[in-house]
Formats: structure tokens, C-alpha cells, sequence
């Protein structure tokens, strides 16, 4: 395997098309301000890198890249990647992730607006990200130990899986399908308006106007918390730990809690509502 080790490097597609390379405390920064660094490059390792140039992993396939840090120079970073697993590193630029398949992601720090988008099989560990607009219409998503701040998450996102994480995030879910969320918090307004097959085991939702015009929406188990006007026309199915401040006019279904402070009902609805 060759190996590229303790350099600078600055000019237009510096390595591109490496194939079989271990790629060992370099900088990828100066004055000729090249772009495509590792474009097309296939089988690397990096390790220990230092990227303040543009789109640096383009079309690069069955690679890993730990401990590697990304400026906010470091713009569109991974696109169009196949097979690639990443590892204690520090992604700052906008759009880090797009049209990838089969990405990995663990104990990382990432700061991207619109992150994520269009991307198939992306699993995510032990990271925290901010973001606007993270995940835009992705699928086969599994998430575990997510730290998030950011708003309109995972909106159109298809298929996913989110475990043990906290959500802090305007408009999640907005027409996501098959989404299940377990043993997290969702702290944002306006959740998962017109999402499908939504389901939420063992959560806390915090936030105004949670879950209006969903279809089979699910939960189990969950906290509401400062929910007001919850499940305006949505089919539901939920048992509710405490307290919902208030519902208003569910379409149908079966709505359980400890109490409820307010039910709205302006139009006829085949939605069951009970304390228990």
C-alpha cells in the first residue's frame, strides 16, 4: 500500500485517483487553493488530516478517515461516496454529506447546514451535529446516541431508526415515512406534520402543536411535555405518560393519558379519548 505521509498540499486534485494509500498527517490547505483533494480515490486510508479546501471526497468508495478535521472552508466535503467509514473527526463546512451510500459515522463533532441530503444506508454513533435542514429526504437511516441542535430535521427521510438520542429541533419529520424513535427526546415545535407510519416508544416531546395530520402514528409510552393543539387531524394510537395540555380535533383513533387539560373538538371525529 503507498503511503503518502506529512505533507502539504494545496493544488487542484492533489491526489486524485489513489487507489490502495494510507494518507498520514497531511494538510490540504495554502495559496494555490486546489479543490478535489482525494476526488475518485478508492481502498484509502486517512488518518490525522487537515482539510481547509473544497470538496475534498468526491466519488470515493471503500475508504476510512479518522481523526480528521474539516474547516468551515471545507465546504461540500462528502459527496457521491460509497462505502466509507469515518471516526473522531470534525466536520465545519456546509453540505458535508450528499448523495452518499453506505457512510458510517462515529464519534464525531459536525457542524454542516444541510447535512445528510439524498443519502441511502447512513449509520450515525455516538456524534453530535448542528444543523439546518440534516437529512433531507434520506432512507435506511440508523441513528444511535445523537446529539442534535438544528431545525427542519429529517424531513421526507424514509426508513429510519433513531435510538437513546436528544433531538432539539424545529419541524422534524415533516412527510417522513417509517420512522421509528426509541428512548429519546424530541424538543421542538411543530413535530412530524404530515409524516406516515410515525411510531415513538419510551420518548419525551416537548413543544407546541406536536403530530398534526399524521397517518398511523404510534406512541408508546411517551411524555408529553408543553404539548398544546397536539394531533389536529391525525390517526393515532397513543398511550401518554402525564400530561397533554391539550388536543384538538384528532381524525381517529385512540388517545390515552394520565390527564389532559383541554380537548378540543370543533368536527366530528372516531377518535377515542380517555384518562386513565
Amino acid at each position: 500500500m503507498k503511503k503518502y505521509e506529512n505533507l502539504t498540499l494545496d493544488e487542484e486534485r492533489a491526489l486524485y485517483g489513489v487507489e490502495k494509500a494510507e494518507i498520514i498527517n497531511c494538510r490540504f490547505d495554502g495559496p494555490a487553493d486546489g479543490e478535489s483533494a482525494l476526488k475518485e480515490t478508492n481502498f484509502i486510508y486517512a488518518e490525522n488530516c487537515f482539510f481547509n479546501l473544497r470538496y475534498p471526497l468526491w466519488h470515493t468508495k471503500n475508504s476510512k478517515i479518522n481523526n480528521i478535521v474539516m474547516t468551515e472552508n471545507c465546504r461540500a466535503a462528502l459527496w457521491y461516496d460509497e462505502n466509507l467509514k469515518m471516526e473522531n473527526c470534525k466536520m465545519n463546512g456546509i453540505k458535508a454529506v450528499r448523495e452518499c451510500r453506505n457512510i458510517e459515522i462515529k464519534n464525531s463533532e459536525i457542524n454542516s447546514g444541510e447535512f445528510g441530503w439524498f443519502s441511502y444506508n447512513l449509520k450515525m454513533t455516538d456524534t453530535n451535529l448542528v444543523s439546518e435542514y440534516p437529512f433531507l429526504m434520506s432512507k435506511n437511516m440508523e441513528i444511535e446516541n445523537l446529539n442534535m441542535k438544528g431545525k427542519y430535521s429529517f424531513q421526507y427521510t424514509e426508513n429510519c431508526i433513531i435510538k437513546n438520542s436528544y433531538l432539539d429541533t424545529k419541524d422534524a419529520f415533516w412527510h417522513s415515512k417509517n420512522v421509528t424513535v426509541i428512548d429519546s427526546v424530541i424538543k421542538g415545535e411543530y413535530l412530524a406534520w404530515y409524516s406516515e407510519n410515525l411510531k415513538l416508544i419510551n420518548c419525551k416531546i416537548i413543544g407546541t402543536q406536536p403530530l398534526c395530520y399524521a397517518e398511523g402514528l404510534v406512541l408508546e409510552n411517551c411524555e408529553m411535555i408543553d404539548c398544546d393543539l397536539s394531533f389536529e387531524k391525525s390517526e393515532v394510537t397513543a398511550s401518554i405518560k402525564g400530561n397533554i395540555t391539550s388536543i384538538k380535533n384528532p381524525l381517529k383513533g385512540k388517545i390515552t393519558a394520565d390527564f389532559i387539560g383541554n380537548i378540543i373538538l370543533d368536527t366530528n371525529t372516531e377518535c377515542e379519548i380517555t384518562t386513565k
